[in-house]
């Protein structure tokens, strides 16, 4: 039998005494966004569909412990980690993460924090994709921990889907881009997938979303409402985003001198 032992506890880390605020690295590393930006900008010019990634990458580590970067955190011998947890397996944008921490290293040693070099990046690499520039409030501190199976507890890791499988009636539109057994990458959005607008809630409007769960948006009493308000007014989908955008990068932060740190044995 296995046994868990889980302790928690705060460590002091060698920064200044501050909580979140805008241009927190203002003095620490003045250059710090522009040195980001300057990173994400490369990296999307090779591959537009990067904001997807970063997107994904951005949720899936603030909704499992809060935004603390702890998703880029390497599994090691019986200590295994978000970064290698069945729904996190496809999370992309570590590269560039690394090469943005690389460049800051080299302007401001151990200064930038990872929890805010991901919110950052994420939201330049929207802006470049055609959405909302938004301002974000930095100052969270990276959590260093390595977790086992609950960590993904808030990521239904027991019921992968099929997205071919008949059984969750594929719009035709789908059935014919994803044959069996095989199916290619399929564009939710069919009209303009690497540019970040609305035009998503116009196609499940006129009956044209790839997934049955995406048409159902638009049929949906809950729902129904707000897809047709974004379908409508591009500006109000762009600022609920952003808004949207801002909330989540404050899920769980870690501030001033405090980090957690999950020591996990078994």
């Amino acid at each position: 039998m296995k046994f868990t032992i889980l302790f928690f506890f705060f460590v002091l880390l060698p920064f200044a005494l501050a909580d979140m605020r805008l241009g927190f690295y203002s003095s620490s590393c003045p250059r710090a966004e522009d040195i980001m930006r300057q990173v994400v900008q490369k990296h999307f010019n090779q591959d537009r569909s990067i904001t997807g990634g970063l997107l994904r990458m951005h949720f899936h580590d603030c909704f499992v412990r809060g935004c603390d970067a702890s998703i880029l955190i390497d599994s090691r011998k019986d200590k295994p980690s978000e970064k290698t947890a069945g729904p996190n397996l496809t999370v992309r944008g570590y590269k560039m993460i690394d090469d943005i921490k690389r460049s800051l290293e080299q302007a401001c040693p151990s200064t930038v924090s990872c929890a805010d070099i991901i919110t950052l990046a994420t939201r330049d690499a929207v802006a470049m994709a055609g959405g909302p520039r938004y301002k974000i409030a930095t100052g969270r501190r990276s959590g260093l921990m390595v977790t086992i199976r609950d960590i993904i507890s808030d990521f239904s890791d027991d019921e992968e889907i099929d997205l071919c499988d008949d059984e969750i009636e594929p719009t035709k539109l789908f059935k014919k881009t994803c044959p069996k057994p095989n199916p290619p990458p399929v564009f939710l959005d069919q009209s303009t997938p690497f540019v970040f607008d609305n035009q998503f809630y116009k196609q499940i409007l006129l009956k044209k979303g790839v997934l049955f769960i995406d048409s159902q948006l638009a049929l949906d009493p809950s729902s129904r409402g707000l897809v047709s308000t974004f379908a409508r007014n591009g500006d109000k989908f762009q600022q609920s985003i952003a808004d949207a955008m801002i909330k989540m990068g404050n899920i769980g932060v870690l501030v001033n001198n405090a980090a957690c740190l999950w020591w996990i044995l078994q």
